[in-house]
């Protein structure tokens, strides 16, 4: 049963990301009203917010865009950077919308940070305790369950970043409204594309936590 639920959401998983590609693929093709790139977008809406203390810089990769609290720089993709499409101020906005949680001290995104090391260390060796720990279940059990405390808080960590991306996106929203950076229609493709953006989120908290469940199960036959 667990298998089977394990395998449905590898699959939505794998149908959200198509989709994801797809409308990110399309949007990026539509022009945002302002004539704005993704870079000043972000600046704009900083200062709007009174936010002048964060930096908006250009990172290598695609998808890569993301906002750092520890220096305070909302780093975007090329095609986000110095694009001028819907898809870009959408992302530009969302990675904003971190910058305005950590300027204001939202909770989930603070309890988030507070577990990175922990999750980083954990990334380290999860995989190989739990390789272990499967293997040599029956003559050392503890194993295994050291592979599923350290797969915990990945799991965990995974449900912390739902409010905090849902959140972002709702600030992205809320002000590209307000700034009439996007007309109404084209203000409606922002938000589809950032929704599909917040469901991958929420697979890939459900795929952790029905993994997670496997390996508990795994654990719980063999005494």
């Amino acid at each position: 049963m667990i298998w089977f639920i394990v395998l449905a959401v590898m699959a939505a998983s794998a149908l959200i990301q198509a989709v994801l590609n797809s409308k990110f693929k399309k949007y990026s093709k539509i022009p945002n009203d302002a004539g704005m790139t993704g870079a000043d977008i972000a600046r704009k809406m900083l200062a709007d917010n009174g936010i002048f203390d964060v930096t908006v810089t250009s990172v290598e990769g695609r998808l890569t865009d993301h906002y750092n609290p520890g220096d305070k720089t909302v780093n975007l993709s090329p095609d986000v950077f110095s694009g001028r499409s819907v898809a870009a101020a959408a992302v530009a906005a969302h990675e904003c919308g971190h910058a305005l949680q950590h300027a204001k001290g939202y909770a989930p995104l603070k309890m988030r940070s507070s577990l990175v090391p922990i999750v980083s260390f954990s990334s380290r060796w999860v995989s190989w305790l739990l390789l272990i720990g499967v293997l040599l279940v029956e003559r050392f059990p503890a194993v295994l369950w050291a592979g599923i405390i350290l797969f915990a808080m990945t799991t965990l960590f995974s449900f912390v970043t739902l409010p905090v991306e849902i959140n972002a996106s709702s600030r992205a929203v809320k002000w590209l409204e307000s700034s009439q950076i996007a007309r109404a229609e084209n203000n409606e493709k922002a938000v589809d594309a950032l929704k599909w953006a917040a469901y991958t989120y929420v697979i890939a908290a459900l795929g952790s936590l029905a993994t997670l469940l496997y390996y508990i199960s795994i654990a719980s036959s063999r005494r």
